[in-house]
């Protein structure tokens, strides 16, 4: 075998090739799980190519080579890379005018945390995220910002709808679970941006299930869960997962003498927002069943003396007037004859008007409803039909 000896100039210009090669070789190593894993082809590149395995520290180890940690710790690492490229971060600004110069400038008006809803761009949150801005930016989890608009909002439940357009590399929608299946003491992980720190994650446990707190509209909002897991300012609109990675709930609220989490945090339970979304989506607004009624407030109510929910006018047409019920009048002296007290519906009992909005928050327009109500001194039932709310 012949040797040749390369000349000093040669064998450096050898070597700069080596690790170019090098280097566009790692490229479209890395350049390939970038872009098959878009068209489903991941586990064909594996198969063809074995030896590109070693590229996957690039995208986050394999907990193989973790064997120290525990089955508990393996359960919250694979759910937070799994379900962290489905939170977001919601930034929300408002135009304002100034006062001197009369120059129209966008004012942080605040931020938050929401989640991928579905493919299509929508992005769930909570209202009081998005209340009084005028224009909102959703950063996903690589780092990429979309502007957003508003679909729909439900200020009754806290729940907001926004829409980005979808990049190139798709979304991952969450997946939603079940509350029902839900049981004290389960682990729960939360996942959003307190203070603005993203993709942040605590964990804890459902700490009590059927809670109640009340919306930015000063309604209630039911089957609430409380859990433990630390929730702070920013984290509202975020996910709130169980150990399968599942959607239970969204942050919304903490009890709190500091503003910091005092380990007592609430999320408006997933069938909620299964129920509420789609119609957000669709309609813009949440559609409600009523009786077609106003009705004498709370404090007038026990003033008088009344345990109940006192009608103080009966629209005409409505369901209730097709019911046969009656408001409140006055005659030519002033006298106030009280119109009919509900005091029922179905099989709940009805006090004040959170039990009857609770009641009927439950129905959908079209359902049948018995109603029991008291006339003077006799108690009555009807059935009502209830109406769509304007």
């Amino acid at each position: 075998m012949t040797l040749v000896r390369r000349k000093p100039h040669e064998r450096t210009r050898s070597r700069l090739v080596d690790r170019a090669s090098l280097v566009l070789a790692l490229l479209l190593g890395v350049s390939l799980r970038v872009v098959l894993p878009v068209f489903g082809l991941v586990s064909t590149l594996d198969g063809l190519f074995p030896q590109l395995g070693w590229i996957q520290p690039v995208f986050g180890q394999s907990l193989d080579e973790h064997s120290y940690l525990l089955e508990d710790e393996r359960n919250t690492i694979e759910i937070f890379r799994e379900a962290s490229a489905s939170v977001v971060f919601i930034t929300n600004t408002q135009i304002r005018r100034s006062m001197f110069s009369r120059n129209v400038m966008e004012v942080p008006r605040g931020s938050g945390s929401g989640f991928v809803w579905d493919r299509k761009g929508h992005v769930v949150t909570n209202f009081h995220v998005i209340e009084g801005g005028d224009e909102f930016t959703v950063t996903l989890s690589d780092g990429s910002t979309h502007d957003a608009k508003v679909v729909g909002a439900d200020i009754t439940k806290d729940i907001a709808v926004l829409e980005i357009e979808p990049p190139r590399n798709g979304l991952t929608p969450v997946k939603p679970g079940d509350t029902r299946e839900l049981l004290v003491g389960q682990k729960v992980i939360a996942i959003g941006n307190p203070f603005g720190l993203d993709q942040t994650l605590t964990t804890g446990v459902v700490s009590a299930l059927g809670r109640e707190i009340r919306s930015v509209g000063n309604r209630p909002i039911t089957d609430v869960i409380q859990t433990d897991a630390s929730i702070n300012p920013g984290n509202s609109g975020g996910p709130l997962l169980d150990s399968s990675g599942r959607l239970i709930g969204m942050n919304t609220a903490i009890y709190s003498t500091s503003g910091s989490s005092a380990g007592i945090g609430f999320a408006v339970p997933v069938t909620t927002i299964k129920r509420v979304v789609p119609q957000l989506i669709e309609f813009g607004r949440t559609e409600r069943a009523g009786l077609g009624v106003t009705l004498v407030s709370d404090d007038l109510a026990q003033r008088w003396g009344v345990s109940g929910v006192i009608i103080n006018e009966v629209q005409p047409g409505s369901a209730a007037a097709d019911a046969g019920l009656r408001g409140t009048t006055q005659n030519s002296r002033r006298e106030i004859s009280l119109g009919d007290v509900i005091v029922g519906v179905d099989e709940l009992e009805v006090a004040v008007y959170d039990d009857l909005y609770k009641a009927l928050d439950r129905r959908n327009p079209g359902d049948l409803v018995t109603l029991r109500y008291r006339r003077g001194d006799h108690l009555h039932e009807a059935k009502v039909q209830l109406q769509r709310l304007p």
